[in-house]
């Protein structure tokens, strides 16, 4: 799947966090949110599935390195809804991926690569991006 949007060279810093408000599409199966240095070194891959591979509500994290997925985890607080517009928060700390969930709620991910800056970010799926800010 081709992502819907890329943004390159603009840098998440340890410390920094992103916002990003969209609109998950009405007949939404999932989409992803990817955290990275390029397409194939992705630190951050957060992928709310709604209803594909099997999985019903459900939130999937993992990296990929030198193209090559690693281990997924599932670390549950679904709150997305088709046809509804949310926000989500990702924070860069030294130790991993804060993410606050539209309902408040927060998941952690390790940093994986253990980079202090990623400068590659993807959008993909059933979902359309209104706003994308580093603060």
């Amino acid at each position: 799947m081709s992502p819907n949007m890329v943004i390159q060279n603009m840098s998440l810093r340890v410390g920094q966090s992103m916002a990003i408000v969209g609109t998950v599409k009405p007949d939404a199966a999932n989409f992803s949110v990817n955290v990275g240095h390029n397409d194939q070194s992705i630190a951050l891959h957060l992928n709310p599935r709604f209803n594909i591979f099997g999985e019903t509500n459900t939130i999937v994290c993992n990296s990929c390195q030198q193209g090559k997925w690693q281990q997924e985890i599932r670390p549950g607080g679904f709150s997305f809804y088709r046809g509804e517009n949310f926000k989500l928060i990702i924070k860069l700390t030294s130790m991993g991926f804060v993410v606050t969930l539209p309902n408040g709620g927060q998941i952690s991910f390790p940093n994986r690569f253990g980079s202090e800056k990623y400068s590659y970010f993807t959008f993909r799926g059933d979902v359309r991006i209104k706003s994308f800010e580093i603060y």
